[in-house]
Order: structure tokens, then sequence, then C-alpha cells
């Protein structure tokens, strides 16, 4: 059975993701940490498809929580053919680097940076045993020009993009491919708080992505349509740069 993986699937750009992948015939895999609520809906959503949708509930940015979790579902389903993993959790605490705690700091890298070794370390190894995969990391424009209020934000996206480009090189020779997509404003719950006014003359189409816009280029490098493409970061912007 092929499956997709997706990590903080259950809201906004990850939901998305997962409903875009379920749709072109992938099982899933759902990861959350907090809101079961939010992650069940996305499971019913996903088999209200027709596909199996499992949810494992487990920090990415805990090594011994995705070892003990992950671990034990890969142990448990070696029939279970993971052919997608999308790192797509990840987490702000915005503020000046002179304000910022080390808290803040580490809890930030954690999640985008360490969550992306600590999940892709254990399934990129199925991945080369079955000379095939696709691994896909949510970074941001933030990642690639830098963010005032944003600087934690900012060095775990631009670690990953680093990620991406490293490991694309390690197993491209596996047939395997390793890309960032690397979104603007999207219409999500992370910019809850944000005024739409003060952002809009910053974006040249003069509005806020959507999550299905972000999901469909998922899809795209999810799909047999993209094996040539590795190693490389996408931006969904709006020509925001």
């Amino acid at each position: 059975m092929k499956y997709a993986f997706v990590t903080g699937g259950s809201r906004g750009i990850g939901r998305a993701i997962c409903l875009k992948l379920a749709e072109q015939g992938y099982h899933l895999v759902i990861n959350y940490v907090a809101n079961q609520a939010a992650a069940e809906q996305v499971q019913d959503l996903v088999r209200a498809q027709g596909m199996e949708a499992e949810l494992l509930r487990f920090d990415v940015g805990n090594s011994q929580e995705v070892e003990q979790v992950l671990g034990t579902w890969l142990a448990d389903n070696p029939d279970k053919r993971v052919e997608v993993l999308v790192n797509n959790a990840g987490i702000r605490h915005d503020g000046l680097l002179m304000l910022m705690t080390n808290e803040e700091w580490q809890q930030v890298m954690d999640a985008s940076a360490g969550g992306f070794f600590n999940v892709t370390r254990l399934l990129i190894r199925n991945m080369i045993r079955q000379k095939s995969g696709r691994v896909i990391n949510m970074v941001s424009l933030s990642g690639l020009k830098g963010q005032l209020g944003q600087t934690n934000y900012s060095a775990a996206k631009a670690a990953v993009i680093g990620a991406t480009k490293a490991l694309a090189q390690e197993v491209g020779r596996r047939g395997i491919t390793v890309n960032a997509v690397a979104p603007g404003l999207i219409r999500t719950e992370m910019l809850q708080g944000l005024r739409e006014e003060d952002y809009l003359p910053l974006i040249p189409m003069h509005r806020f992505g959507e999550p299905e816009e972000v999901a469909n280029l998922v899809g795209f490098l999810a799909s047999g349509q993209a094996a040539y493409i590795s190693g490389q970061v996408i931006s969904i912007n709006g020509a925001q740069y």
C-alpha cells in the first residue's frame, strides 16, 4: 500500500496537502501534536475520498518521541510503503533577536530543522531500499530573504533549505527526489493577528495565497511528472521577494 506521510497535517497548509495527496491516490499518515479534533476531521475527509488515514501524535522536534512513535509504526507496518514525505510541521515565536529567549530560539529550530532531521532520517532508509521516494520540505520566504522579527524562524527555514540541497545529492542515485516549497503569505491560522491591509502592498499580486494553491504544487512534486526535479527551492508567493 502506498502512503504519504505529512507532519503537521491537521491544519492549514498541512491539511490541504493531506487532501490533495489523497486525491492523487495516496493513503495518509497524518502527524499532529496538539489538536486531535482537527486531526480527526482531516482523517474523516481523507477517508471520504476512499483512502486510508492514520493519525500519529508526536512532537517532531523531540527525537525520543519520534523514535518511539514513528519507529514503532514503521516496525509494525512493513507492508505500508511510504513513497512521499512532506515535512510541514513548524512553529513561530516572533520577536527581536535582542529580546528573544533561549526557549523561543530553540523551540523554533527544533520544530523545523530538528523535525526535518528526526523524521526524514527514519523514513529515508526505506526509500533508499525501495529505490524511490519523494521528500518535500515546507520552508518559507523568510528562509530565503530573512524577515525582521523572525531571526529564529528565518534561520530554521534556511537550515532546511541547505539540508534539502545536500540530501538531494546524497539520495539522487536511488531515484529519490528532495525539494523544498517556500510559501509567502498564505491564508492560514499562522497569519492570525496580522492586518491584511498592511501586507497587501508588499505582494505584487495584491492578495494572500490559499493553502490549496500550495497543496497543488506539493502534489505536482509528489507526482511522476516531477521525477527529474530535485534539490530545488520553489517559491509560491505572488511575486513577493
